[in-house]
């Protein structure tokens, strides 16, 4: 049995009080082989308020919050501790560890409601959203007729601000967004009025506009119904406007824990320091990911923990520098084109649209990147963000007008595009953990662009490909691992890694940090930040994160329904945007 480590509190709402309805108390999860994975975690959900669990991937978050519900993964299991439930109307409480498991589904849906990451995946796509929430109530007996079912079903619809009407409880998953699946998932939960909520980042995909009104809405249903929330996230941010507490975890022990505004504002436990420091700002008053932080995140990879923290002031800019600056976002927006240049820019997008019948998804994009620039690509989901970059890459060929690189313009499909134009624009994909063959080693994969590309001979492909893990900051010693065998960050490290090895003159990135912790996040902005500096590289940097925008980008160009409605230098355009959309976006972004 593993020690437990001293957690830091600011107060004493865990002592037991008559608002709490669920304990965790000395919790232990093992693996089957007998490894400690929590090592006597203990908190306490009181009615009507939200604790935050945040911490790094493989903190323990979600396993923590999966035992609240008896729920265990694969190659897990109980160890010891205990979880203890008062349901509403109950005399006595349960003990959610010594139940069956046919009292533990009784239990799970109906006192213990789960929401988790994906919508898209939780919900089953061959049923109607009305009726997935109607089988919540059938499988637990809700009501006494037909009736009652089918009128909570349409008053949960409207509690979380969707239409109750039967042509829209007859749609199918596919037909809603992103946000509206996400509080379809959130009528399921709260169909059966429940004691606890379990919320496994449920925003971490969304836009943050649509992020803001999934926020709202499970706010307003926890206070409106009286629920303990369990919120488990690595976004601080979403945590200072969700929570009324957080809880730290770190490897699997609760480090620090208290009211948020004193967690945040006064964290004691050097761990929270760190993730506080990693937190992008949208202000720009610091700057995330040092160099110490990454020496260290390399130290300390085999134990899977990435402490990448920056400490210090962003250098303000000069008068001067701020001058030219407006200038530029002067000559971009209010000239309403490019600013004339002696040269032909390394790349230049002109008129590019795309439609799909009579939608149109691109109409008239216009922007050029130069050398060592970061240009980023803003918006909502659907915006049009992911659609350009790819038309950009040749992965898209059914656009109109032109991408060209050095004045030369581009082939629309990557297969016709010369091999030298190939290897100038490589893009890197969003998620780390599906864009790597499983089967190879990392460094066969990152010799296959070079194979492709016919240069060189196998050792001089091999030391390419290890000086690309240098530059990434992994090492050439991850040449023969595998992916599995590496954390999120360090995948992402290699697939970044993988676009370099042709030493490429823009580089598309796709939402590639949308999976990350802070922390791992804040290391892989240092580290393009480097690439940029010693390689001048460019990067068109997709995302829906404005929060990152100070940190890596020289130029924002704001993306809405496939038209650019802001494009200018970044501080220009966050601090003086020109377009409603553009201060609607900055609106909904969570802060400090």
């Amino acid at each position: 049995m593993s020690p437990k480590t001293e957690t830091v509190r600011h107060d004493d709402a865990n002592e037991p009080n008559e608002k709490i309805v669920l304990r965790v108390s000395d919790l232990r999860v093992l693996t089957n082989a007998g490894d400690e994975i929590l090592h006597g975690v203990d908190f306490a959900l009181s009615r009507g308020e939200i604790l935050g669990l945040v911490g790094e991937s493989g903190s323990g978050k979600t396993t923590a919050g999966l035992a609240c519900m008896g729920h265990f993964r694969e190659g897990l299991k109980f160890g010891s501790g205990s979880v203890s439930i008062w349901p509403r109307g109950d005399a006595t409480h349960l003990e959610v560890g010594e139940l069956d498991e046919v009292a533990l589904r009784d239990l799970r849906g109906s006192r213990i409601a789960y929401i988790p990451q994906d919508p898209a995946l939780s919900l089953n796509p061959a049923m109607r959203v009305g009726e997935q929430i109607r089988e919540v109530l059938d499988i637990h007996d809700f009501g006494v007729s037909d009736r009652e079912r089918a009128d909570r079903v349409a008053e949960v619809l409207v509690d979380v601000g969707l239409p109750a009407d039967r042509a829209y409880q007859r749609r199918w998953p596919h037909q809603l967004s992103g946000g509206q699946q996400q509080r379809i998932g959130i009528a399921m939960a709260f169909a059966m009025y429940p004691d606890v909520l379990i919320l496994d980042e449920p925003t971490t995909g969304l836009d943050v506009s649509t992020q803001s009104v999934v926020l709202d809405t499970i706010r307003q249903m926890t206070v409106a119904n009286n629920v303990a929330g369990l919120y488990i996230t690595h976004d601080l941010a979403v945590i200072k406007d969700i929570s009324d507490r957080v809880a730290v975890m770190l490897r699997g022990d609760l480090v620090e824990e208290g009211p948020v505004s004193a967690v945040l504002e006064r964290p004691q436990h050097e761990y929270t320091k760190m993730l506080m420091a990693a937190v992008p700002d949208l202000a720009g008053r610091k700057t995330i990911g040092d160099g110490a932080a990454e020496a260290k995140a390399v130290a300390e990879a085999d134990e899977k923990t990435h402490i990448l923290v920056s400490a210090g002031e962003k250098s303000g800019d000069s008068e001067t520098e701020r001058t030219d600056a407006d200038g530029a976002a002067a000559s971009v927006r209010d000239g309403g084109g490019e600013a004339p240049s002696v040269t032909a820019p390394l790349l230049e997008v002109k008129d590019v649209a795309l439609a799909y019948g009579k939608t149109q998804i691109l109409d008239g994009i216009n922007l050029t990147l130069e050398p060592g620039e970061c240009t980023m690509l803003l918006g909502e989901s659907g915006s049009g963000k992911t659609t350009l970059s790819q038309c950009v890459a040749g992965l898209n060929d059914d656009y109109k007008g032109s991408v060209k690189l050095r004045g030369t313009e581009l082939a629309r499909s990557t297969r016709k595009r010369t091999n030298e134009e190939r290897v100038g624009i490589q893009y890197v994909f969003q998620s780390p953990f599906s864009s790597l063959n499983p089967r190879r080693s990392i460094g066969q994969s990152l010799t296959v662009p070079l194979e492709m590309s016919g240069q060189g001979t196998a050792a001089s492909r091999k030391a390419a490909v290890e000086e690309a893990l240098d530059s990434v900051r992994l090492g050439r010693t991850f040449y023969h691992r595998r992916p599995g065998d590496l954390s999120g960050g360090e995948r992402q490290r290699a697939a970044i890694a993988r676009a370099l090895v042709n030493a490429p003159s823009v580089m598309v990135c796709d939402e590639i940090t949308s999976a990350l912790d802070v922390s791992v996040q804040a290391s892989i902005v240092a580290l393009l930040r480097t690439l940029r500096e010693e390689r001048q590289l460019a990067m068109l940097f997709v995302t829906h994160n404005i929060a990152l925008s100070r940190h890596i980008a020289d130029n924002l160009a704001v993306l809405n329904k496939g038209k650019i409605v802001d494009y200018g230098p970044t501080a220009s355009v966050l601090e003086d945007p020109s377009h409603e959309y553009t201060r609607a976006l900055i609106a909904d972004v969570p802060k400090f």
